[in-house]
């Protein structure tokens, strides 16, 4: 079951679209339920950067973190399904914010049709592509304002 939080109560949100070798990041709020891309973020090895992650977190100030909970069609946990996981965990220790895991099946589908639309309305060009995955973060953002913001009870 879940419940939704006020929109009083949210003000700003960041989303993560974690991968393997970088993580797209969004920024959104629930005022005018809407999010933006925002950056991505390359890995070191097999870690994001955390210093660069807390300076977005410094200076956007979110109420809650969104992190995409990358699962197979039929629902089931994988490999990905873990990393997220335990980087939505990491987010929840190093910052004591609340942590939402939200369900990104097809985000990156729709994050690439915005791209190639994008690149067709010549608002965006082929160097702009490591972008996808801030796009990514970006729809799953949307999902969560959409959906009415459920956190788990």
């Amino acid at each position: 079951m879940s419940t939704p939080i006020a929109g009083s109560e949210l003000r700003c949100a960041l989303a993560f679209d974690v991968g393997a070798k970088r993580t797209g990041v969004a920024v959104g709020n629930s005022l005018t339920m809407s999010a933006r891309a925002l950056t991505v973020i390359e890995h070191a090895g097999d870690s994001a950067d955390w210093a660069r992650i807390d300076t977005l977190r410094k200076e956007w100030r979110p109420d809650v973190l969104v992190v995409g909970e990358p699962l197979t069609l039929e629902g089931e946990a994988q490999p990905a399904t873990h990393r997220a996981r335990a980087f939505a965990e990491r987010l929840r220790k190093q910052f004591g914010l609340p942590v939402i895991l939200v369900d990104e099946r097809s985000s990156s589908k729709e994050a690439d049709a915005r791209f190639a639309k994008s690149r067709a309305l010549g608002t965006a060009r082929r160097r702009d592509a490591a972008m996808q995955d801030a796009i990514a973060a970006q729809v799953i953002l949307e999902r969560w304002l959409l959906a009415g913001m459920p956190v788990e009870a």
